[in-house]
């Protein structure tokens, strides 16, 4: 039996891979990801409800839910976490795309009070050539190169908030 082009493997659509270095230990570096994410993700521009969102909620455990909750107390979920390993790394599927996505973070300890957060934003095969285009955040999506860019803002975000985080308990 022969296979026609139709039904060739897609071609393999490379993960969106970004990190940061953050001025902290893992363990405060993970908790602020996790547990503070309402106060630092910029869901004005990187959400579904944009300014309409006043929370961002991790279910801390294996099958939690990720979500937003927006003023009106509708919810959008982002995702599931499949992976949980506090303070090192989770995993979740990411919802926000046309199809299912999958997002893994990694926090690696360089120094004492220095760590490495890693995202590496997979499962692009899942897609159509229109869906890769569709707008996410930013105009022209995964194609355009929107969700890198979305995720070098979200680390940013990110590194900016341990910062000051730490500073404030220091």
């Amino acid at each position: 039996m022969t296979t026609s082009p139709q039904q060739a493997e897609p071609l393999r659509r490379p993960p969106i891979r970004q990190a940061t270095t953050v001025r902290s230990d893992v363990e405060h570096t993970f908790t602020v990801f996790v547990r503070e994410i309402g106060t630092w993700w910029p869901t004005s521009i990187i959400s579904a409800g944009q300014d309409r969102v006043r929370a961002v909620t991790v279910e801390p455990h294996r099958g939690g839910r990720v979500y937003e909750t927006w003023h009106d107390y509708t919810t959008v979920d982002w995702g599931t976490l499949l992976v949980w390993e506090p303070p090192r790394r989770f995993t979740m599927s990411w919802t926000c795309t046309p199809a299912p996505t999958e997002v893994e973070l990694t926090f690696t300890a360089l120094g004492p009070a220095l760590t490495r957060v890693a995202v590496e934003h997979r499962g692009w095969e899942a897609l159509s050539e229109a869906q890769l285009r569709e707008d996410c955040a930013q105009p022209g999506g995964y194609a355009a190169g929107a969700f890198a860019t979305g995720w070098t803002r979200i680390l940013a975000a990110l590194a900016e908030a341990v910062d000051a985080d730490t500073e404030g308990s220091a």
